[in-house]
C-alpha cells in the first residue's frame, strides 16, 4: 500500500466528519429565519441584514468544527452575528463616512446671491448684515443636541474625541451631529443675513 491511499480507519473518519459537517449545515440553515429577524433589528436596512446574515452564516461555516454538538446552536450563530455587527459599527467609527457637498450646503451663498446681485463679495454682505447678537440668537435656535457639539468644535477647538468623551457619546455620534448642527446653523443665519 503506498504512502497516499488513505486507511479504512481515515475513509471512514472523513466519511463521518463529512457527515457531521451536513448535519451541521442543515440545522443551521433551519435557523435562519431567526437569525434574520435579530439581524434585521440590529441593522437600518433589509439590504444591511441581509449582508450582516451571509457573512454570520460564512463565518459559521468555516468554524463548525468549533460548535459543540448538543448545545445551543441559535444562540452559537446569534453570538456570531452579534460579533460581526459590534466589529462593523467599531470599522465604521474608525472610519467615518465622508459626505460629498450638497446644494444645501451652499444655502447661504445662494441666498445671499439670489438676494443681492451686486459686485460687493458674498463675504463682505455676510459681514455687513450678521452682528454677534444675531449669531448667537442663530445659535440658540440650534437644538440643543447639536448645539452643545458646534460649540466644543467649531468654538470650543476640541477634537472628536475630546467632544465625544465630554458628552459621553461616540465620535460617530459627534461627527454626525456636528454635520447636522452646522446645517441648522447655517439656515439659521442665512435667514438673518438676507431677510425674505
Amino acid at each position: 500500500m503506498s504512502e497516499s491511499t488513505p486507511t479504512t480507519a481515515e475513509t471512514r473518519r472523513l466519511a463521518a466528519e463529512s457527515r457531521d459537517r451536513v448535519r451541521f449545515e442543515e440545522e443551521a440553515l433551519e435557523l435562519s429565519d431567526q437569525v434574520y429577524r435579530v439581524a434585521r433589528r440590529l441593522v437600518g436596512s433589509r439590504e444591511e441584514a441581509e449582508d450582516l446574515m451571509q457573512d454570520a452564516y460564512a463565518r459559521a461555516f468555516r468554524s463548525w468544527r468549533q460548535y459543540q454538538p448538543g448545545t445551543n446552536l441559535r444562540a452559537w450563530l446569534l453570538r456570531i452575528l452579534t460579533n460581526l455587527n459590534i466589529d462593523n459599527g467599531r470599522r465604521r467609527q474608525r472610519t467615518p463616512e465622508t459626505q460629498p457637498l450638497e446644494e444645501g450646503d451652499y444655502f447661504l451663498y445662494n441666498k445671499l446671491e439670489a438676494a443681492v446681485p451686486e459686485e460687493n463679495p458674498a463675504e463682505e454682505q455676510v459681514i455687513e448684515r450678521l452682528s454677534q447678537d444675531s449669531v448667537v440668537d442663530a445659535l440658540a435656535e440650534v437644538p440643543h443636541d447639536f448645539r452643545d457639539v458646534v460649540v466644543l468644535v467649531d468654538i470650543g477647538d476640541f477634537s472628536y474625541a475630546d467632544a465625544a468623551q465630554i458628552l459621553d457619546i461616540p465620535v460617530g455620534t459627534v461627527m454626525s451631529r456636528l454635520h447636522r448642527g452646522r446645517r441648522i446653523l447655517k439656515r439659521n443665519l442665512a435667514e438673518n443675513a438676507v431677510p425674505t
